[in-house]
């Protein structure tokens, strides 16, 4: 029961929160539910459903609580539960689960495992595994990165690549940091340093100087793609929003046999120069419908950090359409001259 109530009880709390109408009163080892009929049924529901998450090893937060609920309620939930209750047959209910999606391990590694936490990163974990090429789009938080890194990790430890190659265009975001010093190393560093973070998440970090000096895991700004071939490797390309069309044909027909890309960016955060379209954006019309490449779209409800980054997405994302459309990328004033 301590773990079903959360730290601080902060897992019933998103359930009284998402069932406002149900009174739940908590007493030793059992749970009462007061109020409308089928309310309370979603509500015991969406309960019973944490103690299978629970059950399968899933340790329970208020992003799980959240997740789980929104996941009944859009896919059939209760109402589906109801029309097969009064004989009619549910298709693939077990799908829309919330324990068939959530208790799903990508890797294990340091003491912990890493899962998808939301219906929309599972889609985008499963894309991964069938496809060839997989293009991860979405706002920030969702997940892309990290859930990317985390199957190029797995795939390595499973023999399935030989190698890992990360990169990301050096294109900085709305500010000029002028000339960085230090060697190629020092100066791209800046820009990889998200890959490095995620990297080390889940790699030894004693074991990555080791493992990039025998070419295991390569990390390289885009630039450094142009003319290889790259086979039997797992590659990800990051932030690709801000490649431009040129760049990401390139770096597409880097795919060498026995390799798997996978692309991820967003198309609302863009830091090319005012004029230039971004090549993410390009790409999701070009290859739309393309066999053995899958194009997911995450949105403000996969973001797995704070709750709040979510709702400043989503406020974003309002006010953006009521402005109406705009140019991408920043905007670069010139001094008008005169003759």
């Amino acid at each position: 029961m301590q773990e079903l109530m959360g730290s601080g009880d902060a897992v019933m709390r998103e359930i009284e929160r998402a069932f406002p109408a149900v009174q739940i009163l908590v007493r030793g080892n059992e749970i009462t539910f007061t109020g409308d009929e089928a309310q309370v049924a979603a509500a015991s529901g969406a309960v019973d459903e944490l103690r299978s998450v629970m059950a399968a090893g899933v340790p329970l937060t208020p992003q799980v609580a959240r997740e789980s609920v929104r996941m009944l309620a859009g896919a059939r939930g209760v109402v589906t539960a109801a029309a097969g209750a009064a004989g009619g047959e549910p298709a693939d209910a077990s799908a829309a689960r919330p324990v068939s999606v959530l208790s799903r391990s990508i890797l294990s590694t340091r003491g912990r495992t890493i899962r998808p936490k939301t219906e929309g990163q599972a889609a985008y974990v499963q894309a991964i595994e069938s496809h060839t090429i997989t293009f991860g789009i979405g706002p920030a938080g969702t997940g892309k990165t990290y859930l990317a890194m985390a199957q190029a990790v797995a795939a390595l430890q499973a023999k399935k690549v030989n190698r890992i190659v990360l990169t990301r265009p050096a294109v900085e975001a709305g500010e000029r940091l002028g000339f960085l010093p230090g060697g190629l190393n020092e100066k791209i560093d800046p820009y990889l340093r998200p890959l490095y973070d995620a990297l080390h998440d889940m790699v030894d970090p004693e074991s990555i100087p080791r493992l990039m000096e025998a070419g295991t895991i390569e990390v390289a700004p885009l630039a450094y793609m142009r003319g290889r071939t790259l086979n039997d490797a797992f590659i990800i390309l990051d932030e690709a929003q801000n490649t431009t069309q040129e760049q990401m044909k390139m770096f597409l027909t880097r795919l060498g046999f026995g390799s798997t890309m996978v692309v991820t960016g967003d198309v609302t955060q863009v830091d090319l120069p005012g004029g230039t379209r971004s090549g993410l954006r390009a790409s999701r019309e070009i290859l739309d419908g393309i066999d053995d490449i899958a194009i997911c779209e995450l949105s403000a409800q996969d973001v797995v950090r704070h709750r709040l980054v979510s709702d400043i997405i989503t406020a974003y994302a309002k006010a953006d359409e009521s402005r109406g459309p705009r140019g991408g990328g920043q905007q670069r004033r010139f001094k008008e001259e005169r003759s």
